[in-house]
């Protein structure tokens, strides 16, 4: 009888099972190293795209990436919300570009809307932040009348909001006719036009339905439209 040696194999298991862990420990130690330790991934470049409106330099300083720190330690969540304290931007994005940028993509604010403050204009975007401050109205903002409140309270005010993205969303020959703005609330929206021409919108819903309505209703040279319900449209003089 042939005599097996069932001893053998499992007398070089647990030195091949260290010897195993110990080249993953090696490999964890240097991607480790080559990660947080070496000059090897390390951020050497910041690189800024998006909007042009809002100035390189400001979004670098607000971002506060210093050139050198190890890629994998840049807290990209962190770093968008100090960009996103910056007025003129929106919204903020970061990534890791390996091995060795941060990218940091801006979305810029758009003013809508010109509110009368220290003898000139506010320039505010549809939540209601200020954006500038010029001496002027700026032509194609319509004025932002009887604001719910000082300046201050602009920013997040429903009826604000709904005023601003009215206007954003008309078209080009609708938006040039418009001088001012009323918001009684956000479903209360009020477009003044050339000539005294007052038009109640209602809110920021159905808008090309509203468009195109009063587009018609226009020939009728009335003094008032109501398109709040595109579908039961009223005029008046």
């Amino acid at each position: 009888m042939r005599k097996t040696r069932r001893g053998t194999g499992r007398g070089r298991d647990p030195w091949r099972a260290a010897f195993f862990g110990l080249v993953v420990v090696a490999l964890l130690a240097g991607a480790a190293w080559a990660l947080l330790g070496s000059s090897f991934l390390v951020v050497r470049s910041v690189q800024v795209s998006g909007s042009r409106r809002v100035p390189r330099a400001a979004v670098l300083a607000a971002a506060g990436i210093r050139i050198g720190t190890p890629l994998i330690r840049i807290d990209t969540g962190a770093v968008a919300r100090r960009v996103e304290q910056i007025p003129q931007v929106l919204s903020a994005r970061v990534v890791r570009s390996w091995p060795d940028a941060v990218v940091i993509w801006v979305a810029s604010r758009t003013a809508a809307l010109a509110v009368p403050a220290r003898g000139g204009y506010d320039l505010v975007d549809p939540y209601g932040v200020v954006l500038a401050w010029q001496p002027a109205r700026p032509a194609g903002l319509p004025v932002l009348r009887s604001p719910a409140g000082p300046v201050a309270a602009l920013r997040g005010n429903p009826a604000v909001f709904a005023a601003g993205m009215v206007v954003r969303g008309l078209n080009g020959r609708l938006r040039r006719l418009v001088t001012a703005v009323q918001a009684a609330g956000p479903g209360a929206v009020t477009l003044l036009l050339r000539g005294g021409v007052t038009v109640l919108w209602g809110g920021a819903d159905r808008e090309a339905a509203k468009a195109s309505e009063l587009v018609i209703l226009l020939r009728t040279q009335a003094r008032y439209y109501d398109v709040s319900d595109p579908g039961t449209a009223v005029t008046g003089s």
